[in-house]
């Protein structure tokens, strides 16, 4: 699962200053794309059952993060259009969404029948410094009818590109040459 995630987001290693997010980032990629949760169904207990099967609906979207309080926020899916307000399920996650300054790659998932709705922990922070580029990126996803899956991997890949190239500007990095084709 780590070797197809890596094939579509690009190779990370232990030693790379980025391997914890892009560790959590996969964990979320294998626990809902790639089915994880539902092959683990039959280890975990029944209480849990109904939530590791919400996972394989989780939304992922490429989120703004606005309307910060003490108890979630909104996020607006700048691909889908959805705006979806979400609950903090601890302090840590709290703190990453009151400072996330551009795009978030995430997932989001309902908890049950109360409707609340939470962010996976693999929630991957943009530069903010991308906002603009993504911008023409998504558009030309859009034009060339690119799901939801390989638009965001594309964007995680330019991000690699960015990140592990000292010299490469973000605008050089997240640009529309760079996709793939759908």
């Amino acid at each position: 699962m780590r070797e197809a995630f890596q094939k579509r987001t690009g190779v990370f290693r232990p030693e790379d200053p980025w391997f914890e997010a892009r560790s959590r980032a996969f964990w979320d990629d294998a626990l809902t794309s790639q089915g994880f949760a539902g092959l683990a169904t039959e280890h975990v207990g029944e209480e849990t059952r109904p939530f590791v099967a919400r996972l394989a609906r989780a939304h992922r979207g490429l989120f703004v993060v606005d309307d910060r309080d003490d108890v979630g926020a909104r996020l607006v899916d700048v691909w889908s259009g959805a705006e979806l307000l979400v609950h903090h399920t601890d302090e840590a996650q709290a703190l990453a969404l009151d400072h996330a300054e551009g795009l978030m790659d995430a997932r989001v998932v309902g908890t049950g029948d109360d409707g609340a709705l939470f962010v996976l922990p693999g929630a991957f922070h943009h530069t903010p410094d991308a906002s603009e580029p993504v911008k023409a990126v998504l558009a030309a996803a859009r034009e060339r009818g690119m799901a939801t899956e390989a638009t965001l991997d594309a964007l995680l890949r330019m991000e690699l590109v960015f990140k592990s190239s000292s010299r490469v500007k973000v605008s050089f990095a997240y640009r529309v040459a760079s996709l793939r084709s759908a």
